[in-house]
């Protein structure tokens, strides 16, 4: 298994400032890397709230001091009154999955290994898998998804969407061999880093996960539960995410309502590269609430 490494880590640490006494909310807790950092800030007397769609007990069982939900964190604002109901300093999202979610999931969430075409994160709480998708979405549907969620061109995501109703009149997708067998029929590798499967993986798990609605659903609930002067940081991992949480952050400091902490995103360095490469696109945004009466003598 792949050791776990927390991305931006001391970014984040400097810019949720975690003190003694306080309390905040890990919205991706993945495998604690960046809510053990932060409860070892807040202690003594603070807590830590520790939600993830994905929870899996063998990674937690030896951490102590930290609530846990298995949720996803577009339920916040219900996780947060009904288990942790205290005024909250900072919160964190982490978009990204780790490398086990990758590697040992058996849901089909890499290429590199033949599994299930499932990409679900919690599948006892989803239904809606990656070979529903392929199988049964009209190819209209399926360009969209493509283009808009993989990023992907017109013509290649027309390309994919008719070679994959075409390929599902023959037989039914059921691992992910099936789909690399058509994208390596139409997918032409660009002069990019990225295996040309990748976009194609994206687009289903978002999907699947419905990633892209839960962040602009949850984002606004994060803003509503932290107390003034508290902070909210997002890292992601790609331009539609990125572009979410920016648009987020600057309307609401145009309306006065926070202060961005970060002008531009925070990026890895080299030093963190060489460690952990599947780091390279993480972005860092932060923000901080300002108190509202605050607002009113500054207007």
């Amino acid at each position: 298994m792949a050791i776990h490494k927390p991305v931006l880590l001391k970014e984040v640490i400097e810019l949720l400032e975690p003190k003694s006494g306080e309390n905040f909310i890990d919205c991706n807790y993945g495998q604690g890397g960046h809510s053990k950092a932060i409860l070892e800030k807040i202690k003594p007397g603070g807590g830590l709230l520790g939600i993830d769609a994905d929870l899996d007990i063998k990674n937690i069982k030896d951490i102590k001091d930290i609530i846990l939900i298995k949720d996803n964190f577009v339920n916040l604002k219900a996780i947060y009154e009904h288990n942790f109901p205290y005024p909250i300093s900072g919160i964190l999202f982490d978009l990204g999955f780790s490398s086990d979610q990758l590697e040992n999931s058996g849901r089909g969430f890499s290429f590199l290994t033949d599994e299930p075409l499932d990409m679900r994160y919690n599948p006892e709480g989803q239904r809606l898998t990656a070979k529903e998708i392929l199988n049964k979405y009209g190819e209209k549907s399926l360009v969209r998804i493509f283009r808009e969620f993989g990023e992907i061109g017109e013509k290649l995501a027309r390309k994919m969407a008719r070679a994959t109703v075409v390929r599902r009149g023959r037989r039914l997708f059921e691992m992910t061999s099936d789909l690399l067998e058509v994208i390596g029929a139409k997918a032409v590798r660009h002069k990019k880093r990225i295996h040309p499967a990748t976009q194609f993986f994206q687009a289903l798990r978002i999907e699947v996960n419905k990633e892209l609605d839960n962040l602009r659903q949850t984002l606004p609930q994060a803003l509503e539960i932290l107390k003034p002067g508290g902070r909210l940081a997002v890292i992601s991992f790609h331009s539609l995410e990125d572009r979410i949480v920016k648009n987020y952050f600057r309307g609401w400091a145009r309306e006065g309502r926070v202060e961005l902490l970060t002008k531009k995103p925070l990026t890895t360095g080299e030093e963190e590269l060489k460690s952990n490469p599947r780091a390279r696109s993480a972005k860092l945004r932060a923000i901080k609430k300002i108190d509202s009466k605050e607002c009113v003598k500054n207007f």
